[in-house]
């Protein structure tokens, strides 16, 4: 079985004001990964899929343009439980 990867890119050319994750994190359909800004507007980008978030290919700061890769995350990959 294949692995199901989700390639998170931007839209527009955008300036990268926030990352709201790490790699590791387990998010859901609808999480924020990062917040861009254009034309002095804020934009955030959400996983369409969920799953752990095993790449950001960006930095805070950062001017992307459109197409460049922000985030890769694996929805077959399970986050490992916390321990208390």
């Amino acid at each position: 079985m294949s692995r199901v990867v989700e390639q998170i890119q931007a839209e527009m050319v955008s300036n990268v004001l926030k990352i709201v994750v790490t790699v590791g994190d387990q998010i859901g359909p609808g999480d924020t990964v990062v917040i861009l800004e254009s034309m002095k507007m804020e934009i955030p980008v959400v996983c369409e899929s969920g799953g752990v978030i095993t790449e950001i290919a960006v930095h805070e700061g950062e001017v992307i343009q459109e197409g460049d890769l922000i985030a890769v995350i694996d929805s077959d990959q399970v986050a490992e439980p916390l321990v208390p």
